[in-house]
This record gives structure tokens, C-alpha cells and sequence, in this order.
């Protein structure tokens, strides 16, 4: 019998990692995500994707949306009796008092070879920093930011010149709904072995802003006349940072987003591009 399981997460690597498991025949109890939010130029009021693949996929589901982790949202999910928490990129910070409600603990899911690229984007900077190696570590919660003993985890290997953003996302969440499929049963019957981090190994990422995706145009010059470590870099930053924040730079004073790029004989080739105002031009097939 499957556990009483609380699953926290809200955007599209949550969403992919919920899928993989009520697939699996898996599916949680709950969903805790963030509350319906408005998006775009309009504001329509968007739910989170885990909120609508919840919906669809199952009426047994509740769904959960706290503006804050306050006593309300305690005594709701404490009525539910949870005998494990699942956590996949949800953006609040859960208090220790938390996490330790069910009898289970909470499960982590963290897309790197933890304790490598602990934070906010490790897919990001795995690929900007010309990593080849990544990973998917399921790890038991604790107060601290991806800190805790390690229960599963498993390596991946890609292509920083080749691979996007969008794509390693999705490739490391599927691995981690497979990890969790095995990982859940195991915590529960008490025959997971979960090894402690090694903090002297421990690696930090940071919110990548607008500012991280410029690129000079004398930059972007060298680098289609042929200087490969600079052809090189802006390819990764290409990879990395679309779709947010995006990769910009200015001529003649307007901005032109570079949204595809590839290197071509040692030298940056741009495929995809959009000057302000206008619709995404592809200049390469």
C-alpha cells in the first residue's frame, strides 16, 4: 500500500516529477503548491502546473495553496495524517517544526550531485559552467538548504554546448520521479540507508537576474570572428539562462534577445534571435 504522502512543489520540474509518480501509481495525498498567480502581458490568473496536473490527472487529490505556512495550513495538513513529505522545488521555506510532522520525515529532491550546486539553480549553472556531469539527489530535509543525508542519487551526463536549459529540466526531473519511486517505499520500511553529506565538498548557486544574461556586442563579435573560448561561453549562457531571464544584447541602442546559438567551427553561430519589438527571427536552419 502506498504511504500517506504530502507532495510540495509548484513549477514545471515539480510538475514533471508529480507526473513520474502518480504514473508510477503513486499518487500523493496532497498538493502543496503556491496559490493561482497572474501571468503575462494580460495577468490572467494562472494556476501552478502542479495544480492543474493534479486536477486532471486525479479528483482524489486535495490541493493546497498557502499564501503563508502559518497555523492554519498546520492544522490542515496535520487533519490529512501524512506519513511523508515529498519536496520538489517549492519556493517557501518550510520551518523544521514542519517537516517533521509526519512519522517519515520529509524526502528532497534536488537536481545536482548534492553537495554540489546547492540553491536556487543548480541546472543553470551546471550548464554554465561547462559541466558535462549532473545528477539527481533525493536526500532526507532538515532545516538547512539542501544539507541533509543522502538517500538516492544518481549521475547524468549532457552536453553544455548542445543542451538546454528547458531539456536538462526535464531530463532530471524524470530521473528524480524514478529515484523517488523507489526512494518512498524504502524510507518507509525503514531498509533506506542514508549516507550524510560531505560539507567540505559543498558548491553554492545563485538567482541568476537580467543583468547575468548581457552580452557585449564586442563580445558577441569576437566571438563570431572566431574566438572560441568566448563563442564558447556565450553558448552555455545561451543554454542556461532562456527562457528566463533571457540572454540580451544592445546595437544601435535597441535590444536584441539571443535565444538559439551554436558553435559552428570554433565560432559562435547564431540561429535564433529577436530585435525589441519584433517576433523571434531564425537566421540559421
Amino acid at each position: 500500500m502506498n504511504p500517506r504522502y504530502i507532495f510540495f512543489g509548484t513549477p514545471r520540474f515539480a510538475e514533471i516529477v508529480l507526473e513520474g509518480l502518480i504514473a508510477a501509481g503513486m499518487p500523493p495525498t496532497a498538493v502543496v503548491c503556491n496559490p493561482d498567480r497572474p501571468a503575462g502581458r494580460k495577468h490572467v490568473i494562472v494556476p501552478p502546473p502542479t495544480k492543474t496536473l493534479a486536477i486532471r490527472t486525479s479528483a482524489d487529490i486535495d490541493i493546497i495553496q498557502p499564501e503563508q505556512l502559518d497555523e492554519t495550513f498546520v492544522h490542515r495538513i496535520e487533519k490529512l495524517r501524512p506519513e511523508l513529505f515529498v519536496v520538489v522545488a517549492y519556493a517557501k521555506i518550510i520551518p523544521a517544526a514542519i517537516l517533521a510532522i509526519p512519522r517519515g520525515g520529509t524526502l528532497g529532491v534536488h537536481p545536482s550531485l548534492l553537495p554540489a550546486y546547492r540553491g536556487a539553480s543548480p541546472i543553470q549553472s551546471a550548464i554554465l559552467a561547462g559541466e558535462t556531469r549532473t545528477g539527481a539527489t533525493i536526500y532526507m530535509m532538515d532545516e538547512k538548504m539542501d544539507h541533509g543525508p543522502i538517500v538516492a542519487q544518481k549521475p547524468l551526463m549532457f552536453d553544455p554546448l548542445s543542451t538546454s536549459y528547458e531539456t536538462l529540466e526535464w531530463e532530471l526531473a524524470a530521473l528524480s520521479a524514478t529515484l523517488l519511486v523507489r526512494a518512498i517505499p524504502s524510507v518507509m520500511d525503514g531498509t533506506a540507508r542514508p549516507v550524510p553529506q560531505d560539507g567540505s565538498r559543498a558548491t553554492f548557486t545563485k538567482k541568476f537576474t537580467a543583468e547575468n544574461g548581457f552580452v557585449k556586442d564586442t563580445e558577441l563579435d569576437a566571438a563570431c570572428d572566431g574566438a572560441s573560448d568566448k563563442a564558447e561561453l556565450i553558448v552555455r549562457t545561451v543554454n542556461a539562462l532562456n527562457p528566463e531571464p533571457g540572454v540580451w544584447t544592445l546595437r544601435g541602442g535597441k535590444r536584441i534577445k539571443l535565444l538559439v546559438a551554436r558553435m559552428e567551427r570554433g565560432a559562435l553561430a547564431l540561429v535564433t534571435v529577436q530585435e525589441e519589438g519584433q517576433r523571434p527571427k531564425r537566421l540559421l536552419p
